[in-house]
């Protein structure tokens, strides 16, 4: 079993990445580095940066991808790991790039999904609720001109 981790390790940010594709919400999913099972970029909140930032570089450094990230949290889930249980800040972010290569490219795969597609992909409860709201929550968080719709 892990030894238990500083308590800073226990809090996280991720976004929820995301493009219009046809008319219709796509959402960017990853794998897991150990497990290989789908999941959203996040990771511990870095020194120095605010959890929206933090997020927008776990976005770059596990899926490759840049856009524009929404200040505000849409919510949050937890996840048990290292003896603890780690919560979860969650942004969205609009992608406007993919990188052919990234960081983590090696370690992990990525692929766009619906939201139902993705709702039925990942583990945490709460994300499968985030996942349902989603069309509302993009619609609320994304002001004229922070994202074109098709």
């Amino acid at each position: 079993m892990t030894s238990p981790k500083p308590i800073w390790f226990y809090q996280q940010s991720g976004v929820i990445p995301f493009r219009w594709e046809n008319g219709e919400i796509k959402v960017l999913l990853i794998t897991s580095r150990g497990s290989k099972r789908w999941i959203f970029p996040k990771g511990i909140i870095d020194d120095g940066l605010s959890p929206a930032g933090s997020a927008a570089q776990e976005a770059y450094e596990e899926a490759g991808i840049k856009g524009k990230i929404y200040s505000e949290p849409i919510g949050e889930y937890r996840y048990d790991k290292w003896g603890g249980t780690c919560h979860v800040q969650v942004f969205m972010m609009a992608v406007e790039k993919e990188l052919d290569t990234w960081p983590e490219s090696a370690f992990r795969s990525r692929k766009w999904v619906t939201a139902d597609e993705a709702e039925g992909l990942v583990k945490e409860a709460e994300l499968k609720i985030l996942l349902r709201n989603l069309p509302a929550i993009i619609n609320k968080v994304t002001p004229p001109g922070f994202f074109e719709r098709p």
